[in-house]
């Protein structure tokens, strides 16, 4: 994977980056927006695109 199309997703409740994802930074401008599970919080929050 090329390291310019990564982008980390972290949980908006605990704050941690649980998820690793690409993306066309072309074509979405926006920050990713995703439903996932958390292992820390061990529900299904909101987790969103960081730096």
């Amino acid at each position: 994977m090329s390291q310019d199309n990564m982008i980390k997703l972290e949980c908006k409740e605990c704050k941690r980056a649980n998820y690793y994802s690409r993306k066309n930074k072309k074509t979405l401008k926006d920050r990713l927006e995703l439903k996932k599970f958390c292992s820390h919080c061990k529900k299904h929050t909101d987790h969103k695109e960081s730096k």
